[in-house]
């Protein structure tokens, strides 16, 4: 297997220069470059660059991937989007790690040795950036389920000891976005410990809403709509969503949800995966009663002509090809279930001796019915 290496970075803040682009062109000559974005493939050879670097100086998300099972997604955010506590909660090395500049933070969600090769074959190599890109927003919009799934892939690779507990006790881990979906399938975050996490989720109470926004003082509620109308909504949704975690946890008598731990949440994953196994199992047998009825649909309309099945037999067996072969052999299959079904399978032999009386001489033809189980021998 030749070796294979994707990049791809988007500038979503600001567009690069001019003497940036020439700067990155200097670095690479066969790589798509605009104002927005650096894409390229590597089947000889590696980058001429470092992408933590480039990602704290140009640019905004970047993705990579190598045919040998390696995937890595960067995301660059401003300082001020959030507290470095709240980051470094989900942080583990190797899964999940935060890079700090002076102005900003990039998030760096990886995962190495997968099996799956076919994965990341180049024509799904740059789907999975248009897949992503939305997590951005929705960091900046105050959902941190992102970060939860960079943590519970670390969870899916080992990396973390059954003893620990949730870095939080997020809301809505039953019902991630498509974004975040392609994320956990991004970093193959196990199917069962995915689905696991979201059991037993509570839903947030419309009331317990109703009534901090009728607490809310109206001059912050004005600042929240001034942000709005502004288009500053990404900032006024993380700061809502910020205020209202921190008002539900200081109500009296309201119970904080647990942080379950490792061992607990594979547990979940158990009866999830039991849950899966029958789901599995149930539409696979509506499955095959639908096919069969389908089948049965068929044979019957079948069974209404048998001539006219039995001339179309003949005329594929005349035109003397393979293809005509297999043609005239799934044919005689269906005839032989519908005689079964609808008529007789005595009925049935004596048409199809008269039929082999006329084409036993074709070699071909008989081998294959030889091995349909039609005919017992040359």
């Amino acid at each position: 297997m030749s070796e294979y290496q994707y990049y791809e970075f988007l500038a979503i803040d600001r567009s690069l220069t001019h003497q940036e682009m020439d700067g990155l062109r200097a670095l690479s000559s066969r790589a798509h470059i605009t104002p927005v974005s650096f894409s390229n493939e590597y089947n000889w050879g590696d980058l001429k660059g470092d992408p933590l670097a480039w990602m704290k100086r140009f640019f905004d998300l970047h993705l990579y991937v190598a045919n040998w099972g390696s995937v890595v997604f960067m995301m660059r955010l401003p300082m001020k989007v959030f507290d470095a506590k709240v980051f470094h909660a989900f942080t583990v090395d190797g899964a999940f790690e935060v890079e700090a500049t002076p102005t900003h933070r990039v998030l760096v969600w990886a995962a190495s040795d997968s099996e799956d090769y076919d994965r990341f074959v180049h024509k799904d190599r740059e789907g999975w950036m248009a897949r992503l890109a939305p997590l951005r927003e929705e960091l900046l919009r105050g959902d941190l389920r992102s970060l939860y799934l960079g943590w519970l892939a670390a969870v899916s690779m080992e990396l973390v000891d059954a003893e620990e507990v949730e870095p939080m006790a997020l809301d809505g881990l039953g019902t991630f976005t498509a974004a975040q979906q392609a994320l956990a399938e991004f970093l193959e975050v196990d199917i069962d410990l995915l689905e696991g996490v979201g059991l037993g989720g509570r839903d947030l109470p419309p009331q317990e809403v109703d009534d901090w926004l009728a607490g809310l003082p109206s001059a912050e509620a004005n600042v929240l709509l001034r942000q709005l109308l502004s288009g500053e909504g990404a900032q006024a949704e993380r700061v809502l969503k910020t205020r209202f975690s921190a008002w539900r946890r200081s109500l009296q008598g309201l119970p904080a949800a647990p942080r379950r731990s490792v061992h607990i949440l594979w547990q979940e994953a158990e009866k999830a995966k039991a849950l899966r196994l029958r789901r599995e199992n149930e539409e696979r047998k509506q499955g095959e009663i639908s096919r069969w009825k389908e089948r049965e649909e068929y044979l019957s309309a079948l069974a209404k002509n048998f001539p006219r099945t039995w001339k179309t037999v003949q005329g594929c067996s005349e035109r003397g090809s393979g293809l005509g072969y297999d043609e005239a052999c799934r044919h005689l299959i269906d005839l032989r279930e519908a005689y079964s079904l609808h008529s007789s399978p005595t009925v049935f032999q004596k048409e199809f001796q008269r039929f082999m009386t006329e084409h036993r001489r074709r070699r071909a033809l008989v081998e294959r019915l030889v091995q349909a189980g039609l005919w017992q021998g040359i």
